[in-house]
């Protein structure tokens, strides 16, 4: 059986390295705002998931999070440092996995940088709660998929292929590499 890319009468796969895999992670992070965020990868039964805000995406890709010290998540990651970011941009684009190393600090700094006044719904007594943490997700590896020509003409092509009988999709998909 053929895959769908197959009937396709355009490329629609780029894999991304270095500084362009970086500005993917950047530009589709942005639009998704949260993601779920997965531990346990390596243990016997289902991993843990839960939905987390990414509040920032550095130069390196490194995404950063905020988390309470003694939570099930940081229990998690000192058992294994290895996650697995999901993202969902629109309901029909802008999807990246991610999979890479958490890294858990209370750097005061840090926290500070990070610190925007709706944390404080989780951390009460805000930017110097003891509970505060920060987790680094390092990325090592992912894949995307995302439109090329954005929405707009995503669905145009998707319409006209449905009339015309022919794939038209205006996505693109690949894998990602730090």
């Amino acid at each position: 059986m053929d895959s769908i890319n197959k009937n396709q009468p355009e490329d629609n796969r780029k894999n991304l390295q270095a500084e362009a895999a970086i500005e993917k992670i950047k530009d589709l992070v942005q639009q998704a705002e949260t993601c779920f965020f997965c531990t346990g990868l390596g243990k016997e039964g289902p991993f843990n998931t839960r939905p987390m805000t990414a509040l920032k995406v550095d130069d390196l890709g490194n995404i950063w999070f905020m988390s309470a010290i003694d939570s099930h998540k940081n229990a998690d990651i000192s058992e294994s440092s290895s996650v697995q970011l999901l993202f969902r941009g629109k309901t029909y684009s802008d999807f990246l996995s991610l999979y890479g190393e958490a890294l858990v600090t209370q750097d005061k700094q840090v926290i500070k940088s990070l610190w925007n006044p709706l944390i404080k719904t989780w951390f009460t007594e805000g930017e110097d709660d003891p509970r505060i943490s920060v987790i680094k997700v390092v990325p090592e590896q992912g894949y995307y998929w995302d439109t090329k020509h954005g929405v707009i003409v995503s669905f145009a092509k998707q319409l006209a292929g449905a009339i015309t009988g022919v794939t038209l999709d205006d996505s693109i998909e690949g894998s990602i590499n730090l």
